[in-house]
């Protein structure tokens, strides 16, 4: 069974909306103007491009990122391995032809599924909406959180207010860095 990793950045009361600099929202960017900059927090981004099989996202994250991503050099593990887009409405005329290999998933179940498969790690990145139906689903596996020393307020959260049963989480790896940025790494309990 291949591992199924969220990565997010998120501010300290969970917020992970617009971190680059999306437009439309209030504290757009707070990853780059409200932190200094301290590389050895990223590292764990390096070693993601490393590890990862395959990219998971949802199609709002994937025509932003499909937008950028293939032209920006510091990406280059994630632009050669497959990507896996979860959308009832995307359709394969609206992919991009510069950005490898794009299967459109259709449901939970279709993800599931590919959770079966051979083959390594599957990372999401971004997509707030699957993050929460993923996790609600229990099919996500670990989380790599790099989180801020911000409170942020409005904005979408990685995790979902659904009422459901505690999911315990295992730290399995955390480091602190001199900006005030925590990595936690956290195994789903099963």
């Amino acid at each position: 069974m291949r591992t199924l990793i969220s990565t997010a950045f998120v501010s300290l009361d969970g917020v992970m909306e617009a971190p680059g600099g999306e437009p439309g929202y209030r504290n757009s960017g707070w990853t780059f103007k409200e932190v200094d900059f301290l590389l050895d927090a990223y590292e764990i981004k390096g070693r993601e491009q490393q590890e990862a099989a395959a990219m998971l996202m949802g199609r709002v994250s994937y025509e932003g990122f499909s937008q950028v991503w293939p032209d920006m050099k510091e990406f280059p593990e994630y632009n050669a391995m497959p990507k896996y887009v979860v959308s009832t409405t995307l359709t394969d005329d609206k992919l991009v032809s510069n950005w490898g290999e794009t299967t459109i998933l259709r449901s939970l179940d279709d993800v599931a599924a590919l959770k079966e498969t051979e083959g390594g790690p599957i990372i999401i990145h971004g997509s707030v909406a699957l993050n929460h139906s993923l996790s609600d689903a229990g099919l996500i596996d670990r989380y790599h959180l790099l989180v801020f020393p911000l409170l942020l307020g409005a904005g979408k959260r990685l995790f979902s207010a659904t009422d459901k049963d505690t999911q315990k989480l295992k730290l399995v790896e955390y480091e602190a860095y001199a900006n005030g940025i925590q990595k936690n790494v956290f195994d789903v309990v099963r």
